[in-house]
Order: structure tokens, then sequence, then C-alpha cells
């Protein structure tokens, strides 16, 4: 729907857990530059579905949408998905096929983190490892664990027999999964990366 013009404020830190703003410069065949920035407040709403994004046009709300989003813009669109753990896509789809990233607002968590990869790529790199690593861990103990508990009933069972995972997680393991799992998750979300199968399974 169209926006009401209002202005778009500027990211504070307190922010950081659930917004993200990310911004797009396009120049037109006159050399005139307009600003398009993506607002998601995408912690505000999201257990009930209702995560909303603001494109604000030269810092004034243009319009909203619930996401997923797509937006209409000069020479393509503005597409915005979200996962459990934050957003998977914001970018910019052109006409001819080609699509980009948006730039993330600097004091933004994905900002933040763009900032800790183009300053420290190693490090970025070896915590970009670090977190698909875990997602794989977690995804090699939950598939057994899931099928041990999917041949339990009868009606599979007398099929295919039961099966018994070779991995027995003790509860606080269990936790300390859950808790390795969300931190990977959140980390690849920072970089607008998803993937269905890890961050789909742990989601």
């Amino acid at each position: 729907m169209p926006g009401d013009g209002r202005e778009l404020k500027p990211f504070r830190w307190w922010q950081l857990p659930f917004r993200a703003l990310f911004a797009l410069r396009l120049t037109d065949d006159y050399g005139r530059t307009t600003v398009y920035a993506l607002d998601i407040r995408h912690w505000q709403n999201q257990s009930s579905g209702n995560v909303k994004a603001h494109l604000y046009r030269d810092g004034r709300l243009h319009a909203v949408s619930k996401l997923p989003a797509v937006f209409p813009v000069p020479g393509g669109t503005l597409d915005v998905k979200m996962s459990g753990f934050g957003l998977k896509r914001c970018h910019y789809v052109t006409d001819e096929g080609p699509e980009f990233q948006l730039v993330p607002d600097p004091d933004s968590a994905e900002g933040r983190r763009a900032r800790l990869d183009r300053a420290h790529p190693a490090l970025s790199r070896t915590i970009g490892l670090l977190s698909l690593c875990v997602l794989v861990a977690a995804l090699a103990v939950l598939v057994p664990q899931l099928a041990e508990q999917l041949t339990r009933a009868e009606g599979i069972a007398q099929h295919t027999g039961t099966f018994t995972s070779p991995i027995d997680v003790p509860a606080w393991g269990s936790i300390v999964i859950a808790v390795a799992t969300l931190a990977a998750s959140t980390e690849r979300a920072l970089r607008l990366r998803h993937s269905h199968v890890l961050d789909g399974a742990a989601g």
C-alpha cells in the first residue's frame, strides 16, 4: 500500500536486535540519483507473521508491504524475504536478470557484520565457516533422532521396522545444540545467507 510520506528515522544502536535498514542508489539517464531505503522491523511481529517492509524514497515513506515483498522501482524490483532468524533476501532484481544485494546501514547489525568482513576478511571467513559447520553438525544429529521418532509410529514401523539413533544426546546437550544453532543461523542471516536444508531445518 502507498506510504504516507513520513520521514525515515535514523538507525539507533538499541535497535540492533530487531531492525534492518538497507539502501539502494539508482541514477537515471539524466544523471538524477534517487535513494531508496528498506526499513524492516523484523522482530516486532515475527511470531504472528505480520512483519512489514517500509520502502522510503529520498527519505520519505513511499510504500508498505507485508513480507515477503516485491516493490517496483525504476529498472527492476526490490525483493525482500524473511527467514526464522532474520532477512534472507534484500536484493535489487533488474529487468535484465542480474540482481544485487542492497547496502546495509553501517550502524545496523548487518552493516557491522559487513564491516567486519571488509576489515578482517580472514576472520570473517572463519566465522562463516564455523557457522556452516555448526549447522551441518546439528543436522547430522537431528536427522537420526527424527528418523527414530518417525519409525516409532506403529503404522510406519510395520513397514520399515524401527530405527534407533546411534547418537544419544542428553538434555543439556540438546540445549547447547539449540543455542549454537540459533547463533549460527543468526550470523548467516546477517550476511543474508540462507539454505533451505540447513537454515530451514534449524528454523
